[in-house]
């Protein structure tokens, strides 16, 4: 990774128009390409990004970062405080706790809870930046990622999207839609998911329990 702190300006042209005045901000640029602007303030949220694939060129103080949509973000340094690069090595990714690996599992074997006609072709399917929770084709014959929370929040909402992705790059499976089932999805989370094309559906936890359960029942 490499992690510039520099006074900057920051022109974005693509769908819209962004422009971001002389400040000074942090750059991360990752492994993957993926380029993301911060400032101070904001939380987690960068103020501009540019996904991967991209192709970034600098020209003196001047970048210029440009991907395959038309989209293009140029940024000029006024001044460089640090530019240094951390190589981060292979990271295990997020540990989901237990219940939300006995979710993944009940999930795995009743997809149809999920949505009706949905098939399970494998749990933790690999892509390159981690594994997405369940693979699934629903009746239509279309793929299907499921990203599985206990909780859902805005960070899984985001993460699902990543993984769809890379998973849209692989002509064997594209088109692939998503699903984000959590025991509870929140509101922002709801927001979210619609604004980037994700269903998103609610799961009962203790009812999946039962019918997953040993004991002997009389129908």
């Amino acid at each position: 990774m490499r992690i510039v702190v520099a006074d900057c300006t920051v022109n974005y042209a693509g769908r819209l128009s962004a422009h971001l005045p002389r400040a000074t901000r942090l750059i991360l640029i990752k492994a993957d390409g993926s380029l993301l602007i911060h400032a101070e303030a904001g939380a987690y949220k960068p103020l501009n990004w540019m996904n991967a694939p991209n192709h970034l060129v600098e020209e003196g103080d001047r970048w210029f970062i440009t991907n395959g949509k038309g989209e293009e973000l140029a940024i000029d340094l006024h001044e460089i405080h640090m530019d240094t690069a951390v190589e981060l090595g292979e990271d295990p990714g997020l540990q989901k706790d237990g219940v939300e690996l006995e979710l993944q599992r009940l999930l795995s074997e009743q997809p149809e809870v999920i949505e009706d006609g949905l098939t399970l072709i494998r749990r933790e399917y690999p892509t390159p930046i981690g594994p997405v929770d369940l693979l699934c084709r629903d009746a239509s014959g279309t793929t299907v990622a499921i990203e599985v929370k206990r909780r859902g929040e805005i960070d899984g909402v985001e993460q699902l999207t990543r993984y769809l992705e890379f998973l849209n790059r692989d002509d064997r499976l594209a088109p692939v839609r998503g699903i984000f089932a959590a025991q509870i999805v929140k509101p922002q989370a709801r927001v979210l998911a619609a604004d980037r094309g994700i269903d998103w559906a609610e799961v009962d936890y203790e009812l999946l329990r039962g019918a997953d359960t040993d004991i002997l029942r009389l129908f």
